[in-house]
């Protein structure tokens, strides 16, 4: 009795890997044929859907950003106090500054959402130079492959061109004022410390960690649901790892 289980499990997991490898080589086969289309995909047909699906996440998700509210309102980008300034809000609070406290939190969000447009063509850059390698490697990565490869490729283009743009929406959307208000109230009060943040490049970073959170939740929503596939390229494309 035990040698015909033994037997059985062997044979399905034989079948199992079988089938498996069949798949595999099938992907294999699509993502290595070099620019010549086999009535299904070409090395360029994936190359472009790659790109697509990259264009798409940009455009549906970093643009949502530059909204109001886009920041503020968007639990996955809302960008919070620095550690250094909780306190600060806090203390704020303590004595009945709360409207004040709000106001300093928004305002760094305004800031954001003023500033994340200049992204787009960092992004758009970045993804017209993706080689077919870069887009093979993509297509059969992880679930974040493509937002991985944008972060690689653009994270240090964009800190530089977000900080100075950061700088002027502070000014622009009244943060300088609110923040310069909200210190300067709370250094005053006894028995606390100064402080002096450096907002600028906290909040270049925290809006570049948004912009990533938000091109990968399209990601996953193009490589994992069917409905979001929105052109007949997109479709085959992604079919090769489904």
């Amino acid at each position: 009795m035990l040698n015909k289980i033994f037997i059985i499990v062997v044979f399905v997991s034989f079948s199992a890997n079988a089938q498996f490898s069949k798949f595999l080589n099938k992907i294999t086969d699509e993502v290595n044929k070099v620019g010549v289309s086999t009535g299904d995909l070409s090395n360029l047909d994936i190359s472009n859907g790659l790109k697509e699906a990259l264009n798409k996440g940009i455009t549906e998700q970093v643009n949502t950003l530059a909204l109001k509210d886009g920041f503020y309102k968007n639990e996955l980008a809302k960008i919070l106090l620095p550690k250094e300034l909780r306190k600060v809000d806090k203390a704020l609070r303590s004595v009945g500054l709360s409207s004040l406290a709000d106001e300093g939190l928004k305002v760094l969000n305004r800031a954001a959402e003023d500033a994340v447009g200049e992204a787009i063509p960092i992004f758009v850059t970045a993804i017209q130079d993706m080689s077919f390698s870069d887009a093979k490697n993509i297509l059969l990565g992880d679930v974040n492959a493509a937002t991985g490869y944008l972060q690689t490729q653009t994270t240090e283009a964009l800190y530089q061109k977000f900080h100075p743009v950061i700088n002027k929406s502070f000014k622009k959307v009244g943060a300088d004022k609110v923040w310069e208000n909200l210190i300067e109230r709370y250094n005053k009060m006894p028995f606390t410390k100064d402080v002096t943040p450096d907002l600028t490049a906290y909040v270049t970073e925290e809006s570049l960690k948004s912009v990533f959170k938000m091109v990968a939740v399209e990601e996953k929503e193009i490589r994992t649901k069917l409905s979001s596939r929105s052109t007949d390229l997109l479709q085959k494309v992604f079919a090769l790892q489904d």
